[in-house]
């Protein structure tokens, strides 16, 4: 058969090695990781204070007297991360409609995994916090970071189970969920109504639009922004808004395999003779590209599209703007730098184990054959990877000393936990058989 692919370009050469390097699934871990590293390390050198005043930098945007007048780390956990809850809600869509969790029976054991990932670390914090300042961060060892997690089980390669894989990505996701619903609820304070409800009716618009079939994204693009800064005035973070409109994208394509098939099958017809030209072919080469492009979802070409830059660039400038701890004498011996360890280390694994194995001897949720109870512990000291969600709902709910201690104890538990959930999964995952990759 004659070689159908598009011509190569130039510049394929430099690119096709990136493009394989963000194909792994590690791969953003490890972006992730030497980020962290980095900011941790400029911290505690003697660029610390540069490194500092960086972020805390003002950049101003405004339209005569309406002025947006922030720091570059206030853009950046506000601003950029907003796009990175945009995939986190379109990961969640996804799932619910078409993945794990669309199923109850089969969505149980993430279910009641996620639950006790949630609920036993927030108690063990509670426990240990001390002060009542301290005690308003009783979320940040709720949370499970995606791509640590994926990054990690990937290293495993064919030794890791598709069940565990699928256990993971299906906690993680609803651990995405809770933590949503953790900031839009506990970490809120003086809402703006009318702001509020300005946001609510550009919803509306977007909802209407994509009933009467409106694609263009540039008009989706500007509405989307407009929802933020209503948000971001109303009171609410103005992240929710990126979950928001990332749960109310189509996951259906606007053109069905079928019509995609007849429109392709009769340009083919019309190539087989004479080549159409002018108007006549303007037309078929448009009727072509549209079907091409919608006969993909707006969910699954949106998430294509931006995940690759929220891993890759959006994440890892997160953690240049807040991994920067400065270890002082005294940190480590914070009660909040204790109670967010233990309530990541300890917590994490008892409470998935724990609500595990009640909904599985309930008859709620099935284990899977492949797996047993010490994987699905090492599974819950692997979710006990908090990083970026912890750091972000840190930011929100601690500030001064206690918000440092608390990073030092986001950052030592995760390490702490990824290592020896790692370790524990070595132990009970069966070896890889010679010759297989």
């Amino acid at each position: 058969m004659p070689d159908q692919s598009l011509p190569d370009k130039p510049i394929d050469r430099v690119v096709a090695p990136i493009s394989r390097f963000l194909h792994v699934e590690a791969a953003s871990g490890v972006v992730l990781l030497l980020a962290a590293a980095t900011a941790f390390t400029l911290a505690n050198s003697p660029w610390a204070e540069h490194y500092a005043a960086f972020w805390k930098m003002k950049v101003s945007f405004g339209v005569g007297p309406f002025q947006l007048d922030h720091t570059l780390k206030h853009w950046v956990s506000d601003g950029l991360m907003a796009i990175f809850f945009f995939v986190v809600g379109l990961e969640v869509k996804r799932e619910l409609v078409l993945g794990e969790l669309r199923d109850v029976r089969r969505a149980a054991l993430p279910l009641a995994a996620a639950l006790g990932g949630m609920v036993v670390p927030a108690l063990v914090y509670l426990s240990l916090a001390g002060s009542p300042e301290a005690a308003r961060g009783w979320g940040i060892p709720m949370a499970t970071d995606i791509a640590f997690v994926v990054g990690c089980v990937a290293l495993l390669g064919s030794r890791a189970p598709l069940s565990l894989r699928v256990l993971l990505l299906s906690l993680a996701i609803v651990d995405d969920i809770g933590a949503i619903l953790v900031i839009a609820i506990g970490y809120t304070d003086g809402i703006n109504l009318f702001a509020l409800a300005l946001g609510g009716a550009s919803l509306l618009v977007v909802l209407g639009l994509q009933r009467v079939g409106v694609r263009a994204v540039p008009i989706y693009l500007l509405l989307g922004t407009l929802i933020w800064l209503e948000f971001h005035e109303s009171g609410v973070h103005a992240t929710i808004a990126g979950v928001v409109l990332g749960l109310m994208t189509p996951v259906r394509p606007w053109v069905s395999s079928e019509r995609l098939g007849t429109i392709f099958d009769r340009a083919a017809e019309l190539w087989e003779g004479e080549e159409p030209t002018g108007s006549t072919r303007r037309k078929v080469l448009g009727s072509v590209a549209i079907a091409a492009r919608e006969g993909t979802s707006p969910l699954e070409r949106l998430e294509h599209a931006i995940h690759p830059w929220s891993a890759f660039v959006i994440m890892p400038i997160f953690a240049l703007a807040n991994a920067g701890v400065t270890v002082e004498a005294g940190v480590l011996t914070e009660p909040v730098a204790f109670a967010v360890g233990a309530g990541l280390v300890f917590g994490k694994p008892a409470g998935v184990l724990l609500f595990c194995f009640v909904a599985v001897k309930l008859g709620l949720a099935q284990l899977p054959e492949d797996i047993g109870w010490l994987t699905i512990t090492a599974g819950g000291f692997l979710a006990g990877i908090g990083f970026t969600m912890s750091l972000f709902i840190a930011g929100l709910a601690l500030d001064g000393t206690v918000l440092e201690a608390a990073k030092v104890g986001i950052l030592l538990a995760s390490l702490v936990a990824g290592l020896l959930g790692m370790l524990l999964l070595l132990a009970s995952l069966p070896k890889r058989e010679p010759g297989r990759e």
